[in-house]
């Protein structure tokens, strides 16, 4: 059987306060997790999760991945943003025109995310979390459509985007140029396996698709760390 996406995860210096600010932007609840482990959790309990772990790797430039954030009017867009600014979000410039009806912002430590203006028809009828946007390439669109069975709802000039049928977020990619990958990515996918499921048959189904296992393999509580085709880390987790 085909994994789920289970969460969002980001590798943060304070998983709690990162946990508390985007519960905070997105109206989430928060629950505790093993460990440093922080979670918020959506207000459809079949969606994926956001989780903040504890990762002391210093950012360096921009995140192959940033949040999509949906705006239902300009009155919206504003009361987001400043409640982004409240919780300690700030204002950043990463080459956006002045036309451009987007806002963008960053995190208590410093991941990018974006306030999209209202009226976004790509976006329309997705959720306060529009997509999830991610630098890479036709081919890493390609492998996630086949990896969660989400079918493509973009495929144009090399940029890609994939949805669950049962709608929510979309997850979309850039396509070239693509930024060189620096580090381990603060933001990944988290997969997990359901419970009558071949843990090692769904191993190899990911790898034949494109993914590799990392050098680090088991990432510990029943955790395999993978890599897509871009060389991004993702987990699946739920193996036995």
């Amino acid at each position: 059987m085909t994994s789920r996406l289970f969460a969002i995860c980001f590798n943060a210096a304070r998983p709690s306060d990162l946990a508390r600010f985007w519960s905070g932007v997105l109206g989430w609840e928060s629950a505790d997790g093993p460990g440093d482990d922080v979670a918020i959790l959506p207000p459809d309990p079949a969606g994926f999760r956001i989780r903040f772990l504890p990762g002391q790797e210093p950012k360096s430039g921009q995140n192959q991945a940033h949040f999509d954030l949906t705006s239902t009017s300009p009155k919206d867009q504003r009361l987001t943003v400043a409640r982004a600014l409240e919780l300690g979000g700030t204002h950043i410039d990463v080459g956006q025109l002045p036309e451009e009806g987007h806002v963008v912002l960053a995190d208590p430590e410093g991941n990018e995310f974006c306030v999209i203006e209202a009226g976004n028809t790509f976006l329309a009828g997705t959720g306060f979390i529009g997509a999830l946007a991610c630098d890479g390439t036709q081919d890493v669109g390609y492998f996630w459509s086949e990896a969660l069975r989400w079918p493509l709802v973009w495929d144009q000039d090399q940029e890609t985007a994939i949805q669950s049928p049962d709608g929510g977020t979309k997850i979309t990619w850039g396509g070239p140029p693509v930024a060189p990958k620096t580090g381990t990515n603060r933001l990944y996918l988290e997969l997990a396996l359901p419970a009558d499921a071949d843990g090692e048959a769904e191993t190899e189904r990911l790898i034949s698709l494109g993914a590799k296992r990392t050098d680090s393999g088991e990432g510990g509580g029943g955790r395999l760390r993978m890599l897509d085709p871009d060389g991004n880390e993702f987990a699946v987790r739920g193996l036995r």
